[in-house]
C-alpha cells in the first residue's frame, strides 16, 4: 500500500471522530443553604451531609454510544488520592457524609476499542464540623432570639438530637435537626423564666462526637437595649 493510501485510510477512519467535536462538560448540582440550586466544577464549602448530583452532560455524540466512568478519589495529606469507588453511568448521584476533599473523575469512553475523551475532575470539599449553643435567649416575640437553637455558624453535622427539661427533669422539648429549636414553650403555653437543662448529643462529618450538657436561661425581658448586661444570647 502506498503512503498515500495509508494516509487516506487513516484519516476516514479518523474522521467521524474529529468531524464530530464529541465533548463532555460534566457538572456537580447540589442545593446550597439558601435553598437554591447551584451548577459547578467545584464545591469549596459544602455542609455535610451534602447530596450532589453529578451529570456528564454529553454533546456531538452523533453515533457513537459513550460509556461513562466516575472515579471517586478522598485526597490525603503528604499521600496520593484513595480511590473510594467507581460509578458507570451518565448521571450519578452521591451524598458526601464526611468532611474532607473529594475528587470526582469522569472518564468517556466512546467505543470498545478504547476511544477516550480527556478526564476531567470535580472538587468537592466538605469541612470540619464545627457545633455551638447559647447560653441563654428571650421568647418575647421582639424577632432577636426568639428561638433557643445551635448557634447559626454551625456545619458538617451528620446526626443531632437535643433535648430541653426543666429543673425538675421533665422533658419539656426535643429536635433533631440543628436548624430547628425550642420557642419556650410546653405543649402550647409559655414557660415561665428562669433555667432551663439543655442535653444534645451530635456527630460531625470529621468524626467529633458532641455531648451538651448545658443551662439555658429564658429571658422573656431581655431586648436588644438591656444587652449591656453581658448575657449572652447569641
Amino acid at each position: 500500500m502506498t503512503t498515500f493510501r495509508k494516509f487516506f485510510t487513516l484519516a476516514v477512519l479518523l474522521l467521524p471522530l474529529a468531524a464530530g467535536a464529541q465533548s463532555v462538560n460534566p457538572m456537580a448540582y447540589y442545593i446550597d443553604e439558601e435553598g437554591v440550586e447551584q451548577e459547578t466544577t467545584q464545591i469549596d464549602k459544602g455542609e455535610a451531609p451534602l447530596t450532589v448530583t453529578f451529570r456528564a452532560n454529553p454533546s456531538d455524540m452523533d453515533d457513537w454510544t459513550p460509556s461513562y466512568e466516575w472515579h471517586f478519589f478522598r485526597q490525603a495529606l503528604d499521600q496520593d488520592p484513595e480511590e473510594l469507588f467507581v460509578r458507570y453511568e451518565e448521571d450519578t448521584q452521591y451524598t458526601f457524609s464526611e468532611s474532607g476533599t473529594f475528587n470526582v473523575m469522569l472518564k468517556t469512553f466512546l467505543d470498545n476499542e478504547g476511544t477516550q475523551l480527556d478526564s476531567i475532575t470535580i472538587v468537592v470539599t466538605i469541612p470540619d464540623s464545627k457545633l455551638e449553643f447559647p447560653n441563654a435567649f428571650s421568647p418575647n416575640g421582639d424577632g432577636t432570639n426568639d428561638v433557643f437553637r445551635a448557634k447559626r455558624d454551625y456545619r458538617s453535622i451528620v446526626s443531632f438530637h437535643a433535648y430541653i427539661f426543666n429543673r425538675w427533669g421533665q422533658k419539656l422539648y426535643e429536635w433533631t435537626d440543628p436548624a430547628g429549636g425550642w420557642d419556650g414553650k410546653y405543649k402550647g403555653t409559655d414557660v415561665r423564666e428562669g433555667v432551663y437543662f439543655l442535653l444534645c448529643k451530635a456527630k460531625g462529618a470529621d468524626g467529633v462526637n458532641y455531648n451538651f450538657r448545658k443551662d439555658v436561661n429564658l429571658l422573656r425581658g431581655f431586648t436588644e437595649s438591656s444587652q449591656s448586661s453581658g448575657t449572652t444570647t447569641e
